[in-house]
């Protein structure tokens, strides 16, 4: 379990993290999640004390990270994986670790099978591509069989093959009753793999709920309409807090109404509707809702915005 309590970090003028209180359940996959510049991997740096924090606390299993006597076997971290000798070999650098916490040799050889770096153990560290650099980063980890599994972006640089193991990887450890913490940018992966949600903002938390609660929480029904009279259907459904976007000649998508308002709406005038299909938010949507305001750095080049109905029409 990792548990933060009011965790603040400040550097100069900016607060990286700012009094952030949460606590990262064992038996879940948790992601960890937010813009560029929110605080994830400061936060993550804190739990392991990498980072001192300038106020709060940050425990894991109830202890700091450096009062644990053997903490490679009570927390596996991934931050950056290419932090290695680079004329060190993959096998010669896990079994130094290794040696520090009196790991077997087995073990070492056992996460090198698991990770797929069997074909390159013994090959210089400096040759690696991204991906076995996360390869290696990941069996550094796994290495001392730990209860908690910190893992800051451990897709990044992987092929299909990989981002599926890790997937698979982190569901297992925490059916295992690990704590299991990620940090990503791909929602679409962290949909099928989190259980829980932790979204970050402007080193403030804004979000910590069950994945479902999120997405239904920032959810505003949202449908795609084809008629023939678009126009007209657009008109009968022209209200403040309703979002209509034409996407094509026929088609129509309606956020802010129910379907069956909007099938009423349509009887009532007399239009014909030959497809309503209630639309399900993606994770991706709840999150860009929530951190819409938490932006620090960004780019208005091709963004688009869902436009009002009056917009709509012109």
């Amino acid at each position: 379990m990792i548990r933060a309590e009011a965790l603040t970090k400040v550097y100069g003028a900016k607060r990286a993290v700012d009094g952030v209180t949460f606590t990262v359940q064992p038996g879940k996959v948790t992601g960890f999640l937010g813009p560029n510049g929110a605080g994830k991997s400061t936060t993550m740096r804190m739990i392991v004390g990498l980072d001192r924090p300038t106020a709060g606390t940050v425990t894991v299993n109830g202890r700091k990270y450096a009062e644990h006597s053997a903490p490679l076997r009570e927390v596996g971290a991934l931050l950056e994986a290419k932090s290695v000798h680079k004329s060190r070999s993959a096998r010669t650098h896990l079994r130094a670790l290794a040696a520090t916490h009196s790991i077997p040799n087995s073990r070492v050889d056992e996460v090198i099978e698991l990770t797929g770096l069997g074909g390159v153990a013994k090959k210089k560290v400096g040759g690696f591509s991204l991906g076995m650099g996360q390869r290696l980063g990941i069996a550094v980890a796994l290495l001392g069989d730990p209860q908690t599994l910190l893992l800051d972006e451990p897709v990044n640089g992987l092929d299909p093959e990989g981002v599926l193991w890790i997937r698979n990887l982190a569901r297992h450890q925490a059916s295992l009753g690990k704590t299991v913490f990620i940090s990503s940018h791909l929602m679409s992966e962290m949909a099928l793999t989190a259980d829980h949600l932790i979204v970050i903002g402007r080193g403030r938390i804004i979000a910590d709920a069950p994945i479902e609660q999120i997405i239904g929480g920032q959810n505003l029904p949202t449908s795609k309409v084809k008629t023939d009279q678009a126009e007209s259907l657009m008109n009968a459904l022209a209200a403040e807090h309703v979002q209509l976007t034409r996407l094509d000649a026929e088609t129509i998508q309606v956020i802010g109404l129910e379907s069956r308002v909007i099938a009423q709406r349509a009887l009532d005038q007399q239009i014909l509707v030959h497809e309503l299909t209630p639309i399900k938010q993606s994770l991706e949507e709840a999150y860009m809702a929530l951190t819409q305001n938490e932006v620090e750095y960004q780019s208005n080049v091709g963004s688009s915005q869902p436009v009002g109905a009056m917009e709509s029409r012109a």
